[in-house]
Formats: structure tokens, sequence, C-alpha cells
């Protein structure tokens, strides 16, 4: 992972592709936008090859928005 990627950004573009839902943002919740276990190991899948870091999909259901996603993933990882 670099300093210069917008993590909270980059998982809301993932979080937009795979749940085919433009409107997304870095503070919408998966659950409501309706992201299921398919789509959050899908989410998982496309975050590790972006960033190269190995990201349980638990992760998903506990930080459900972008931007909490990415401050765990920043503070982990």
């Amino acid at each position: 992972m670099t300093a210069t990627t917008d993590v909270p950004e980059l998982i809301a573009s993932i979080y937009r592709e795979t749940l085919n839902d433009d409107t997304l943002d870095t503070t919408s919740d998966f659950f409501e936008a309706g992201g299921d276990s398919l789509a959050a190991f899908q989410i998982i899948a496309r975050l590790q090859a972006s960033l190269d870091v190995d990201v349980p999909v638990a992760l998903v259901f506990a930080y459900p928005s972008p931007a909490d996603l990415a401050a765990v993933v920043e503070a982990d990882f």
C-alpha cells in the first residue's frame, strides 16, 4: 500500500462497481446498498489485488462503510 493511495475512495469505487450503484460514496453502508456474502468476497478480492494486503472478509461485515473499512485497513496493514 502506498502513502498516496486514497483508500476510502478506492474502497468506495470497488463498492460502486461490485454493487453496481454509482451513487455510493465513502459513507455508504454495505448492507443498505444490497451487499451480501458473495459481494463481500468480491470486494475483498479486489481490495487485496489493489493494495497487495491480506484483508479478512469479516472486516466488510464489521466495518460496512468504505471510510470505516479503510481506517481499519490503513491502521492494521
